[in-house]
């Protein structure tokens, strides 16, 4: 199997079952693995590793899946978890004291230096800048999916959804002839970000400006089959 996982969509569950069937043994419960340990890189092998015939066997012959959420709900799920978190310093440093500098008029030295109270307002700002993907490329968690898993170059055999993910995942697992003894980890659903959450987060987005960010994120709702959300106010 190979598994483009996309930031914000159970990327965390996937690589610890993906830890669970690469580690010959080592794990049988996901949840035993801590979601620390899923994210360190050397513990699940990435196709750049291989060779190129080796990849191009890959390629052809492996099980392809992705998994995909509705773009702005992944967006505010990214946002609430990198800016909102106090454990999240290493984003607030790196990310946090550019976003206050850029777009905060009269910032406090405080805010500059620990950038861990952007709002929401600024973080859009941030990204429609042009300046901003000029720059350098968006982080992971919040750059679009069809840059992260190029669905145009690679032919995925499953495109699953985060709104059906326990039956998505649990089908995989059944194709790849492990359904019998591993299911996908289901996990509480209180904190999750929602439909209704994210319309509360836009409220404040000038239309302008939910424009500039839909046209940002336009082609995951038209490859993904994900229709516009009702509460934006497009101009």
């Amino acid at each position: 199997m190979i598994y483009c996982y996309v930031p914000k969509v159970a990327c965390t569950n996937w690589k610890r079952v993906m830890m669970v069937l690469t580690g010959r043994g080592k794990y049988s419960d996901p949840m035993e693995i801590p979601a620390n340990v899923a994210h360190v890189p050397s513990n699940l092998k990435t196709l750049n590793q291989y060779s190129i015939p080796e990849i191009n066997h890959r390629l052809k012959n492996f099980m392809k899946f992705l998994f995909v959420r509705e773009p702005f709900e992944r967006l505010v799920s990214a946002y609430r978890n990198k800016f909102t978190q106090k454990y999240n310093t290493s984003f607030h440093k790196r990310y946090g004291t550019k976003i206050v500098r850029r777009q905060r008029k009269n910032a406090t030295q405080e805010a500059l230096h620990n950038g861990n109270d952007v709002k929401f307002e600024e973080f859009v700002a941030y990204l429609i800048d042009p300046h901003t993907q000029r720059e350098e490329p968006f982080n992971e968690h919040w750059q679009t999916v069809f840059s992260l898993c190029h669905p145009c170059h690679i032919h995925y055999d499953l495109i699953g959804k985060y709104e059906t993910l326990e039956e998505d995942s649990n089908y995989v697992l059944q194709l790849a002839g492990v359904g019998n003894y591993l299911k996908f980890p289901t996990f509480p659903k209180s904190t999750r970000t929602t439909d209704e959450m994210t319309a509360e987060f836009f409220q404040n987005i000038s239309s302008e400006h939910q424009t500039q960010l839909y046209e940002v994120y336009k082609l995951d709702y038209l490859m993904f089959n994900y229709s516009t959300p009702a509460y934006l106010k497009l101009e």
